[in-house]
């Protein structure tokens, strides 16, 4: 068995958040799931996970809104990859959670991708690639991305991916109301519409140096039915918009609200109004990378 990380050693693994730049919907499949156009992109704020030895499988989180039970996504993944190699040893994963749930943020697709590139490892086996792809893909659409280590731009599901160097030279605010809302209920408000070029990561490389692409361009559209059941987003949005956000957008299908700013302390200044009206934040600096 490979060395354990703990908290208490200051070893944790991390795994970061993502934003949308961008989220086109498409189509609707006949298996259920909607083909999608997007750019991943990480930002500065991760949870973090110890594996700490244990006849089973189990989880505990610091978050009371992340299942600590089977149906959690790192206790799926670890299943998964007991299944595949054949190992008895169980695990007691721990993780310390700073992604809020249900926020748009991927929070528990990064922590099950983490597990599945650290915890072979743990238990002393390797698998590939390829193997470890696929059984992203069966855990959820958003995982794949996490095992990657650069932005992405992502059709299909969301799982095929052109991984891609994106610089962003501006400060992320990202606030996340004290709302949390189903992906599943997301999806259903939507229509898909097809729409030709240019496409999305040629529309945000050109933005970030001419944000007015962004504003007038660039479109998440689950923002429109989100916004209208849930108006503290809406009102969100234009409060990032009024403290000076370049271009503001919902991150996924929400709660999360993300801004860009030129200057990191209009950022920082933001993010201290927000959290006094009750919202998480977290400021990404400029040219981050992750």
């Amino acid at each position: 068995m490979g060395a354990m990380t703990d908290f208490r050693q200051g070893l944790p693994f991390k795994a970061s958040a993502k934003i949308n730049f961008g989220l086109r919907i498409t189509e609707r499949r006949t298996d259920g799931f909607h083909t999608i156009e997007t750019v991943f992109h990480r930002v500065n704020l991760h949870d973090e996970i110890t594996l700490e030895p244990n006849r089973r499988i189990c989880v505990e989180s610091t978050d009371a809104a992340a299942p600590s039970d089977a149906s959690n996504l790192c206790h799926k993944a670890a299943a998964l990859l007991q299944q595949e190699a054949g190992v008895e040893t169980g695990v007691l994963i721990r993780l310390r959670k700073h992604i809020p749930v249900g926020a748009g943020l991927g929070g528990g697709s990064a922590d099950a991708a983490k597990i599945l590139l650290e915890l072979p490892a743990w238990w002393g086996t390797t698998f590939d690639k390829l193997t470890l792809f696929k059984l992203a893909l069966r855990l959820g659409s958003d995982v794949p991305f996490f095992l990657g280590e650069s932005s992405a731009y992502a059709l299909g599901r969301g799982e095929i991916l052109e991984y891609f160097d994106l610089d962003v030279p501006y400060a992320i605010l990202v606030c996340t109301p004290r709302v949390s809302i189903s992906s599943r209920w997301a999806y259903r408000q939507i229509a898909p519409i097809r729409r030709g070029k240019p496409d999305l990561r040629t529309l945000i490389q050109e933005g970030m140096k001419h944000p007015e692409i962004l504003r007038n361009e660039v479109v998440n559209d689950f923002e429109e039915p989100v916004c209208a059941a849930f108006p503290a987003i809406r009102e969100l949005k234009h409060t990032l918009e009024q403290s000076g956000a370049v271009f503001a957008s919902l991150s996924g299908s929400g709660s999360s609200v993300y801004g860009l700013f030129v200057n990191e302390q209009d950022a920082e200044a933001a993010s201290r109004t927000m959290r006094s009206r009750g919202c998480g934040t977290s400021v990404t600096p400029p040219h981050f990378r992750g």
